[in-house]
């Protein structure tokens, strides 16, 4: 029925390198997803978002379902089309920012009611209209509608949302239309709790899901907790499965989180970044707003090919955040997802070559090394 599916490359310790294929093309892993909100990677062209190597964007069904609409995308041929991205979106349930509200929504057993942080109207999402929803935007991968249970919690609390998310994963599967190249991820939940984590993942299998995502992780745990839970969590997810570990994070995240098996990522922190004069580099983050670069005529990042390091100085790029022009946080934005997507190809390359374990210790050490000339 379907060709979703997912090609195990290469191993090397828990690390994996693989392929995603679907309906709107391939995706090579490990890999970092860029977040488009709104159905635009904030302040980039789709074709900016291609030069930086990116393969997925994200959509979000909260904001997307208030502004345009569901019904509209599709009238206007689907995301894909309005966007100009014909590549795979990956569109989130809604269910993180719905949580987010907290006292403009109300849970129970059908989903939650509440209310639009724009107008103030009343609108219901449950597992079904999340999922019709996300079919409606035309995503290529679906997510399950689920509670991201919030830090910290007691074990109880913790159960409790974990169990409504699992009782909620099995109404999303059910209301997925499948259909050739188009997939669904089922989502565990579980905090840091071991045990939770394990009946979280017992729950899932059976229902078959197209990948696993790895939720309720980076909501204020610290890398430590997040790192053991991985540890335990990816081992109860299906080897020839893609794995997903949502809202994460930083480059060492990333690369402690592909030292633990997992395959995908997505995180709003390069592009906010971007926006904020935060660069990402080889010699670790840059404030282009400190005057130490008012005079730097050097690249921002030598080793970069993007365009604000092939074509501008860090005094330029000083100089354009402190004038408040747009084209700083265009530049740093592009050059920010360039540095990610190109620390997921050394990671596919050293995987493949059985030497991530000393990607990953140089290029951390990369990033404490002096920046004097």
């Amino acid at each position: 029925m379907s060709d979703f599916g997912f090609s195990l490359l290469a191993t090397d310790g828990a690390a994996r390198r693989g392929q995603l294929h679907t309906a709107h093309g391939t995706a090579h892993t490990p890999a970092f997803m860029a977040v488009g909100t709104a159905g635009t990677v904030k302040s980039l062209t789709a074709d900016a978002v291609r030069a930086t190597g990116t393969e997925i964007v994200l959509g979000n069904t909260y904001h997307l379902m208030l502004r345009p609409g569901a019904a509209r995308v599709a009238r206007l041929g689907g995301l894909h089309k309005m966007m100009d991205w014909p590549g795979i979106i990956l569109t989130d349930s809604g269910g993180f920012q719905v949580m987010s509200l907290a006292g403009l929504r109300k849970l129970d057993e059908a989903g939650v009611t509440f209310r639009s942080h724009i107008d103030g109207s009343a609108h219901h999402l449950t597992p079904e209209s999340s999922t019709a929803i996300q079919h409606d935007l035309d995503a290529t991968i679906t997510m399950a509608f689920d509670e991201c249970t919030p830090f910290p919690a007691t074990h109880a609390q913790a159960a409790a949302s974990m169990r409504l998310s699992m009782r909620w994963a099995a109404r999303s599967r059910a209301a997925f239309i499948r259909r050739p190249g188009y997939g669904q991820f089922g989502i565990v939940q579980g905090s840091v709790f071991e045990d939770l984590r394990r009946e979280s993942a017992e729950s899932l299998l059976p229902l078959d899901f197209d990948g696993y995502a790895i939720g309720g992780l980076a909501v204020g745990e610290g890398q430590e907790a997040m790192f053991a839970t991985l540890d335990h969590t990816t081992k109860l997810l299906p080897v020839q499965k893609p794995r997903y570990l949502m809202g994460v994070g930083t480059p060492d995240d990333l690369l402690g989180a592909i030292a633990r098996g997992v395959d995908m990522f997505d995180c709003v922190m390069p592009t906010r970044a971007g926006r904020t004069a935060r660069a990402y580099t080889a010699r670790g983050v840059f404030n282009l707003r400190n005057a130490r670069f008012a005079d730097d005529d050097r690249p921002l990042d030598p080793g970069c090919t993007c365009l604000a390091c092939t074509r501008h100085s860090r005094a330029y790029l000083h100089h354009l955040f402190r004038c408040a022009e747009i084209l700083g946080p265009v530049l740093l934005t592009a050059h920010n997802l360039r540095y990610y997507q190109s620390l997921m190809q050394g990671a596919r390359d050293a995987i493949a070559g059985q030497h991530f374990a000393h990607y990953m210790s140089a290029t951390r050490a990369g990033w404490t090394q002096t920046d004097d000339r």
